[in-house]
């Protein structure tokens, strides 16, 4: 088996599930090497929409109600969440930045003065934060990526303070036939060509789209939100339906 043909069966198998631990450590492995250029594929590989996604998704954590509140941004990456909400005119508050790929987390670091958001290395499913601690929380395309949805879910409930928002924005499946497989030519014969050139690494950008295509759906997603305890849960798609933002509530 060739090196290429290795990194996409890891992909393959990563993608489906399969061991927690696995998984784990294959995310964790992959965007630990992909780090210096996720940010720029980001923008390139969604022409740019992303940053409107991201700023959809904050406006939905209804944070001015709290201005100089705790937040958490979880699977934070490159703190791209993170330092856009530290931006946001009568912003006072703190953000927590937790992802546990260290790499990611300083590849993003000087985005936002550190008084006003902390990178935290920690994992999903074991976060370093007192029970109902944090005012609101969201986690932008990472939660398909962790290796147990429920654990991370019912984490994310323990940490939040009642009445807190929890928001989710993830890729998603479009519901048009005509929009899903252009959108599936995209993402599985583009998007992984041009990220391996781009970024030197096949495999996770073999990944990307089997993660998406393996991730539930935007209806079992919201059900299991329900089921980890967070009420007034919605969801609505972004563009043509690509990606989906779902909204909940600790109570």
């Amino acid at each position: 088996m060739s090196v290429n043909e290795l990194e996409t069966a890891e992909a393959r198998a990563a993608a489906a599930g399969g061991e927690h631990a696995t998984k784990r450590a294959y995310v964790k492995r992959i965007f630990s090497q992909i780090a210096p250029r996720y940010d720029l594929l980001n923008h390139l590989l969604s022409l740019n929409v992303d940053t409107i996604w991201r700023r959809a998704a904050i406006d939905g954590l209804d944070w001015r109600r709290r201005p100089a509140g705790t937040y958490l941004d979880l699977c934070a990456g490159t703190l791209d969440i993170a330092a856009t909400l530290a931006r946001q005119p009568g912003f006072h508050g703190r953000v927590i930045g937790a992802d546990f790929a260290e790499p990611m987390l300083r590849a993003g670091a000087g985005k936002a003065p550190p008084s006003v958001v902390s990178p935290v290395v920690a994992d999903a499913l074991d976060l370093p934060l007192g029970d109902d601690s944090i005012t609101a929380a969201i986690v932008a395309f990472g939660i398909r990526n962790v290796s147990d949805l429920d654990g991370v879910l019912a984490e994310v409930h323990r940490v939040l303070e009642r009445g807190a928002r929890f928001i989710i924005l993830e890729f998603t499946n479009p519901r048009s036939s005509v929009v899903r497989a252009l959108y599936h030519l995209y993402f599985h014969r583009i998007v992984p060509r041009i990220g391996a050139l781009v970024s030197g690494h096949r495999g996770a950008y073999a990944y990307l789209p089997l993660s998406v295509a393996h991730f539930a759906t935007a209806e079992e997603l919201a059900a299991r939100m329900r089921r980890a305890g967070f009420s007034r849960v919605q969801w609505r798609t972004l563009t043509f339906g690509v990606a989906a933002i779902h909204a909940g509530t600790k109570h």
